[in-house]
């Protein structure tokens, strides 16, 4: 079968975006993630399956199967902005390591056509799968939401042992990468633990920056039609923890930013 024809299930296709790699980027977002976060903004991400949802009072179906020919097809229409801007494609989801097959065909298309490559990733999966992947990428940014395995296990549903081990080995592909950490108050937002993860990950060769990220609730209005998807609530942290956080983690080694904004 002509890599091509490789079909993947998508939920959204975003234009535009400046906040999810280096310039204007299309992404692409996949179905179905590994984790299970309390504290989602797109809960209609979580499952593989499509699913009917409530959007704004009204069903709408989530979720499309495509190939890689329709997609790249998509991607392409924009790509005076990616040469402009130094943009390009980025897979997100979800979690895109949950379709590797469908995400390294369109990440191979998308740099045969010389389009710039990134990929969101929370990297719980075995690194066999995650190297097939990220071998394809010009730049990746990974989410590192707690150092702690059963703390972790309580909030998302799985360890965070694969995880770590992948942060540590991406220096390997010697292309650029980041570390993000969602900033949920009551969860990881003591001083003690944002220090402890950008700490880990502060002096690994090829970072270009780690990221605090403020929680915004933004899942709170969805819900999938067979099964609301209520998830627990959470405060928002406020902009004067945000930047007493950042700048505590400024004694480290490398750069750190708030949401895109530099300490």
């Amino acid at each position: 079968m002509d890599y091509l024809d490789t079909k993947g299930r998508v939920f959204d296709v975003q234009k535009y975006s400046i906040h999810d790699g280096p310039g204007i980027r299309t992404i692409v977002f996949l179905k179905g993630c590994v984790l299970r976060c309390k504290w989602c903004c797109n809960p209609e991400s979580q499952e593989y399956k499509i699913q009917t949802m409530k959007v704004q009072g009204e069903d709408k179906v989530i979720g499309r199967d495509v190939t890689v020919r329709e997609m790249i097809e998509e991607v392409e229409k924009d790509r005076v902005y990616y040469y402009r801007s130094g943009g390009g494609m980025t897979l997100s989801g979800g979690e895109c390591l949950c379709q590797p097959e469908f995400a390294r065909a369109l990440l191979i298309k998308c740099r045969e056509n010389g389009i710039h490559t990134a990929i969101e990733t929370n990297l719980n999966v075995p690194h066999e799968v995650a190297r097939s992947v990220l071998s394809q990428c010009d730049f990746i940014m990974c989410d590192l939401k707690m150092m702690d395995e059963e703390k972790h296990r309580e909030y998302t549903g799985k360890s965070n042992k694969l995880v770590k081990e992948n942060i540590l080995r991406l220096p390997e592909f010697n292309v650029p990468f980041i570390v993000r950490t969602p900033v949920i108050p009551g969860v990881n937002d003591s001083p003690e633990e944002i220090l402890s993860i950008g700490t880990f990950v502060s002096e690994l060769k090829g970072l270009q920056y780690y990221e605090l990220l403020p929680y915004h609730p933004l899942g709170l209005s969805k819900g999938t039609g067979e099964s609301s998807f209520h998830p627990k609530r959470f405060e928002k942290p406020s902009k004067e923890q945000m930047l007493s956080l950042g700048q505590m983690l400024k004694k480290l080694p490398c750069e750190i930013r708030i949401a895109g904004q530099s300490v």
